[in-house]
């Protein structure tokens, strides 16, 4: 556990997820990272006692995962939107810089951080456009789905044949995403920072091990639980107005 005497970059090296905290605090973990966390916030006019307690939120274990299992297409959605996609765009507008920084540093000698942060541009771009399709397109059919199947709107239009064509396309695309986490994951030995590494390295690779969690739990959702939901409900609506 971290006190006031322990310098920044001892925290950041031990814990990770603490970095999410120095950056919002704008506290230098990095070539700055020798100073005592008192020392640090004194020069920065910030609490100690406030910044440690945000530290130890950052590292406190997450609450267990909700059970969606009776939740409606709606519920996950909003779900889904609030939760996975504001953290996929939040994240990787974060890591991008930190991946540009580790490259430029310690890409000469570690060739691997340069390759990651040429597949982290190529996941951003296609991430982001995954969102944006699920947002504005299908999310939206889905969800007009839900009312119509609750007796609370009229059947949906949509510009597409079945909603199970562009399902396999979101599906596909989380397959890639995931692929492109695995080339990552296994260039970097399981996302661990070599011996001697900076806390932004270190921070990079933990970030990059978050965004895969991420999208596990995220596709999980959309793969197994709304996906299928949505398939059986326009089949019901088809039926109905059969």
């Amino acid at each position: 556990m971290f006190t006031v005497d322990s310098t920044l970059r001892t925290i950041a090296l031990a814990q990770p997820a603490t970095i999410r905290v120095f950056e919002r605090l704008h506290l230098d973990y990095c070539c700055g990272g020798h100073r005592p966390l008192a020392q640090a916030c004194a020069e920065k006019g910030i609490g100690t006692e406030d910044v440690l307690a945000a530290l130890t939120q950052a590292t406190a274990t997450p609450a267990a995962d909700r059970d969606f299992s009776q939740a409606t297409a709606t519920e996950l959605i909003q779900h889904i939107k609030s939760t996975h996609h504001a953290y996929v765009r939040s994240e990787l507008l974060r890591l991008l810089p930190m991946a540009a920084k580790v490259a430029a540093k310690h890409g000469p000698v570690h060739p691997e951080y340069s390759q990651i942060e040429r597949q982290l541009k190529i996941l951003d771009e296609e991430l982001i456009n995954h969102l944006t399709k699920e947002e504005l397109i299908l999310f939206p059919y889905i969800e007009a789905l839900d009312l119509y199947c609750n007796h609370k709107a009229s059947a949906p239009h949509a510009c597409f044949d079945s909603v199970a064509s562009p399902i396999q396309m979101m599906v596909n695309e989380h397959e890639a995403a995931g692929a492109l986490l695995d080339v990552m994951r296994t260039a970097t030995g399981n996302f661990t920072p070599p011996e001697g590494a900076c806390p932004t390295t270190a921070g990079l690779l933990d970030g990059l091990d978050g965004c895969e969690r991420d999208l596990h739990r995220h596709a999980h959702l959309e793969n197994n639980l709304l996906f299928p939901m949505a398939i059986a409900m326009e089949k019901e609506a088809m039926v109905a107005q059969a």
